[in-house]
């Protein structure tokens, strides 16, 4: 693998990393949507289903409409997106395929026919079977993409939090011991539910910005408009208490997604709150003025100017005590502290120090088993089982590899709050006004509910942008750098496709947008009336 990593070039990782975030940024732009709309359609269907009412018939298929439009669109970009792992990331992909593989091909073979199956029941079978048919049919196309996403989430979670698996020297690969522990994580868990939440809080974005569309524009025909209102205001109702319900539950796991970062990702958590220095009583940073265009100097200590604070709620939230410690950057990469398990922190250099220890036993072990050297062959294998945990540190060259970048760690974080506070304001008030007075008229409501729209991937992608930059510079927690991780292939070769697809995915962004757009502006159509 030394060998290897002297060939692949700095330009060959990086632009694997920028095609790599292309497709997942893109690719994330469709999902939310998909598992959001899924929520929000299956809660209409079921109210015709109880009522009977065509008006709800109406209701279910507009809103059915947009979501298939959305749902091509993301499997596109997913199957993209599974494929790299192969061709730009093919270190990655054998040293730990056995593991990663195994939920990646659950998703496909499970969660993507369950899909596959009843969509179509679902958009070309409603006068073909019956009622109660119809809704298990979207019901379980919702369903489907749900458990779609938490085989995926499954994977992203065991490279933050790599459990359920061992090193065999023989193969040179990461093998599965557990499959329940890979699959019930902890991790998994709390991501699985912290991403379809945050989903559901999009479909409510989305079914406002459109049903406040519907509202605020003028129809010539009044009779039509008049049942586009109606929809419109129903569609809110259920969208608003959606939206609501979401937002509180997003904030039960986010803080959950807190504490198991901190738990296990400290050095996330410190980029996270660019906190240098870490202590007791660690204040929760409100804002601070750190510098979004370079990496401020951790080394020193200093705290980020005009930094505004709630006292001692880092460490609640990383520790469940106001007391509690946190470790900063520097604390990290110093070592020395009481670690959540009761053990002390070693510092980076003993961890580095262990990871080329493990490395060397790696190779002395496999040339041993070559030469037919049994006792040899025991004494590196002991070696390695020793230092194993620390093996991706044996790559790491100087403590500055280890920090994430700050910045966009920082920042991203205080996007993904801030508007999530801002939404679930306005789930208040809109849950409140549906219910309460006639929204029809309200144009200030219809105009901010529309401006939100744009305002909900921003804070999907900071999230996003949180989770996978704040783990850098791991492809695996503590096992892999990315820089370990990428394929031998030139680094023009990747360029090339990174212009391809920005261009592919441009063109299928502009393309879903035009269409929903006049999906959209056509509105729902109206079998009769009632």
């Amino acid at each position: 693998m030394d060998n290897l990593l002297l060939s692949i070039s700095a330009g060959t990782v990086d632009w694997s990393r920028a095609q790599f975030a292309l497709t997942a940024i893109y690719h994330w732009l469709f999902v939310p949507l998909t598992l959001g709309l899924a929520l929000i359609m299956g809660i209409m269907e079921t109210c015709y289903y109880r009522t009977g009412k065509t008006f709800w018939k109406d209701a279910s298929r507009f809103w059915q409409k947009l979501f298939g439009i959305n749902f091509a669109m993301g499997v596109a970009t997913g199957i993209i997106l599974e494929f790299e792992f192969g061709t730009n990331w093919s270190n990655y992909s054998w040293f730990v395929g056995d593991i990663f593989g195994a939920p990646l091909a659950i998703e496909g073979i499970v969660a993507f026919f369950l899909e596959a199956t009843f969509v179509g029941v679902m958009f070309f079978g409603w006068e073909k079977v019956s009622r109660g048919f119809h809704l298990a049919s979207t019901w379980l196309t919702g369903i489907g993409a749900t458990i779609s996403a938490w085989w995926i989430l499954v994977a992203n979670a065991w490279m933050q939090y790599p459990v359920g698996q061992a090193f065999n020297p023989d193969t040179m690969r990461n093998e599965m011991t557990s499959f329940a522990e890979v699959a019930l994580s902890p991790f998994a868990i709390d991501k699985f539910f912290h991403t379809v939440i945050s989903a559901w809080i999009i479909g409510a974005i989305f079914t406002v910005a459109v049903s406040c569309y519907l509202m605020y524009r003028r129809r010539h025909d009044e009779v039509q408009a008049c049942r586009d209102r109606r929809l419109a205001v129903q569609s809110m109702k259920i969208a608003s208490i959606v939206g609501l319900v979401s937002s509180l539950l997003a904030i039960h796991t986010g803080d959950s997604s807190a504490y198991m970062v901190a738990q296990s990702q400290p050095m996330k958590l410190a980029a996270m709150e660019a906190l240098y220095n870490g202590g007791q009583g660690e204040g929760l940073t409100v804002a601070a003025a750190v510098n979004p265009f370079s990496q401020p100097d951790y080394a020193s200590g200093e705290e980020p100017p005009l930094k505004i604070a709630m006292p001692n709620m880092l460490s609640f939230l990383a520790t469940r005590d106001f007391n509690g410690y946190v470790p900063g950057i520097n604390d990290i990469i110093r070592g020395g502290y009481t670690m959540p398990d009761g053990t002390t922190a070693i510092s980076l250099d003993e961890k580095m120090e262990r990871g080329r220890k493990a490395i060397a036993a790696l190779s002395g072990y496999r040339e041993a088993q070559a030469n037919g050297d049994a006792i040899a062959a025991a004494g590196h294998r002991k070696t390695l089982d020793e230092n194993i945990k620390y093996f991706g540190y044996g790559y790491i060259d100087n403590a500055e590899q280890t920090v994430p970048y700050i910045p966009l760690c920082f920042w991203a974080f205080r996007v993904m709050v801030g508007l999530g506070v801002l939404f679930l304001l306005f789930f208040a008030l809109s849950t409140f006004l549906s219910y309460k007075k006639d929204i029809t008229k309200m144009r200030w409501l219809h105009v901010t509910g529309m401006a939100l729209l744009p305002l909900g991937y921003i804070a999907s992608e900071a999230g996003w942008l949180v989770a996978e930059f704040g783990r850098q510079p791991w492809t695996i927690q503590d096992m892999l750098p990315t820089w370990v991780a990428v394929s031998d292939i030139s680094s023009a070769s990747v360029m090339l496709t990174f212009f391809i697809f920005l261009a592919l995915f441009t063109l299928l962004l502009i393309v879903e947008i035009s269409i929903m757009c006049k999906a959209i502006k056509k509105g729902p159509e109206y079998e009769r009336n009632e």
